[in-house]
């Protein structure tokens, strides 16, 4: 069949979301039987997140083919277990810039280019693609940002006319919106689904469903009034309840028949019942666990857990298989210092060094590595965690007192992490960093080659430094040994340390290819290293 369209829209608030409800929709059309994938389009004006703070955006997520996306397809590809790329995830820049630079090759033929219909068509045209060249019966197009904002309006008018264009049956728009509780009152209000409803009638979209995030249950005259103020069937208004668990969502949007709903709209037949089996099975492990660990996590984002998203997804997929209940700390890696170390650090089973850029906090990254290495505690670092395990085993073992990235101390004598030479002529920042799936492979015998289980992998990359191979003889000398080599440059991947229980650091990020159906092994042996570590001293925080 020719592929049917899914367009998912939000009101009222941000963060209602979206990502979540497009993702389990995904899940239960794909557990049908359906070839399912989703797409996401930002309204900011830059490029990409790549040169976004963190703090401003959450993590920025990065695909196979090397795209800088927004972090919600993470959420795609861990709900669906299958890789998105560059063409799942469009931002306002990337379209003007298409549009700027046909015109600049004279390809509008001289007409005045303008929002409609230029900029519509490139919009267009991106929703359609992976529709027409990928093999999808369904694509899920999830339209960021609220309806109303000035941002988000050319999308909106391009969701209006894609309907059209698609004739009946063959696109749907789930709008999501917010039914707020107020206490003082005791009851739920439907004014802001009203009129985020009414925000995007006026803009000539009709939703044809509403998931309506809500703390309460949603009773029976509450799902008519909403239905009869925003013209659509009452079983079409979805309560969507706030849940335990983001992998609760599919159960329930299942238990609200969504994925029922959507295929009757779309005048699909009647397919089998999703498969859920496995998915409920990985619940089933979550929600039970036999065992329990402490696993601190130093960085520098931590105020904000999106910009970590993926790391803490890893945790909750690595927990699951190893039947284990994982308790995170974040740490500000600002105020962890030598001398406080056992006192922030004492109490965990493992500590993991997360990634970052720049100075702010290196130092508490770097002590707490060096920490975790003498003091037989499971380690993990993750590309600058990595790093500075390198730097402190400089430090610490090899004596050289200054050791030190070149990012950070441009003078340092020994700079055993070094700007990669290909990025030291780049003038611009976005999109230049070394970036998507790289092939490395593992030293025999070694504990990368036993966790994997095989002797070539590949993993995705984000970063400018790397380990200064002019050191390498001195660190396998000293038992810090590169277990990973990119086979094409020579440049190390993983690290680790022998005499030690588990102490590995790697180039690359594992936790953006963990998912609900295939946990990464570093985090799942990661997590298994720190349960041996809890049991030999029965360890409680």
């Amino acid at each position: 069949m020719a592929a049917k369209y899914i367009f998912v829209t939000g009101g009222v608030t941000s963060s209602l979301g979206k990502g979540i409800i497009a993702s389990s929709l995904g899940k239960l059309l794909q557990a049908r039987g359906f070839s399912v994938t989703i797409q996401k389009f930002d309204p900011y004006l830059n490029i990409d997140p790549g040169t976004m703070n963190p703090y401003e955006h959450g993590e920025c997520y990065v695909t196979d083919d090397g795209a800088e996306t927004d972090l919600d397809l993470g959420h795609y590809e861990r709900f669906l277990n299958s890789p998105t790329s560059q063409a799942n995830n469009l931002t306002t820049g990337q379209i003007y810039y298409n549009v700027i630079k046909k015109e600049r090759e004279g390809a509008y033929l001289g007409k005045t280019v303008q929002v409609i219909p230029h900029i519509t068509d490139e919009i267009k045209s991106n929703f359609f693609r992976l529709g027409e060249t990928g093999n999808f019966d369904i694509v899920i197009t999830e339209i960021g940002g609220c309806v109303g904002d000035i941002e988000s309006l050319p999308f909106i008018e391009a969701v209006r006319q894609a309907k059209w264009d698609l004739g009946d049956h063959n696109s749907i728009v789930i709008h999501l919106t917010l039914v707020p509780y107020l206490k003082s009152a005791g009851e739920l209000k439907t004014k802001p689904t009203q009129h985020s409803v009414k925000m995007l009638s006026e803009a000539g979209v009709q939703p044809n469903v509403l998931v309506c995030r809500t703390e309460y249950p949603l009773p029976t005259d509450i799902r008519k009034k909403i239905a009869l103020f925003c013209n659509v069937d009452v079983s079409s208004v979805i309560q969507s309840i706030d849940a335990e668990s983001i992998y609760d969502v599919p159960l329930l949007m299942r238990k609200e028949r969504l994925d029922e709903i959507v295929l009757e709209k779309l005048k699909i037949g009647k397919t089998k019942d999703p498969n859920l089996e496995t998915w409920k099975g990985f619940l089933g492990k979550l929600k039970n666990p036999t065992k329990e660990v402490n696993i601190g996590i130093v960085g520098k984002y931590v105020e904000l857990q999106d910009a970590y998203k993926s790391i803490a997804e890893a945790m909750v997929h690595a927990g699951a298989v190893n039947e284990c209940k994982v308790n995170v700390d974040w740490l500000q890696s600002e105020n962890v210092a030598v001398d406080n170390l056992s006192e922030k650090l004492s109490g965990y089973d493992g500590i993991l060094v997360a990634p970052g850029f720049g100075e702010r906090g290196i130092e508490g990254k770097i002590a707490a590595t060096s920490y975790a290495r003498n003091n037989k505690i499971p380690f993990f670092g993750i590309c600058l965690g990595m790093q500075c395990a390198v730097i402190g085993f400089a430090r610490d073992v090899l004596k050289l007192e200054q050791a030190h990235s070149s990012e950070v101390s441009s003078d340092t004598p020994d700079p055993v992490i070094d700007l990669m030479e290909d990025q030291k002529n780049l003038k611009q920042m976005g999109g230049t960093m070394r970036l998507g799936a790289y092939i490395c492979k593992l030293k025999k015998n070694s504990l990368a080659n036993q966790v994997y289980g095989k002797m070539e992998i590949s993993e995705r990359h984000r970063h400018r430094y790397e380990f200064n191979n002019k050191y390498l003889e001195q660190f396998e000398k000293a038992g810090m040994i590169p277990s990973g080599i990119n086979p094409d440059t020579g440049l190390v991947e993983i690290m680790e340390v022998k005499d030690h229980p588990y102490f590995i650091g790697s180039q690359f990020h594992p936790e953006l290819k963990s998912t609900v159906e295939n946990p990464h092994p570093l985090f799942v042996s990661f997590i298994n290293a720190a349960i041996d570590f809890r049991k030999g001293g029965e360890r409680t925080k």
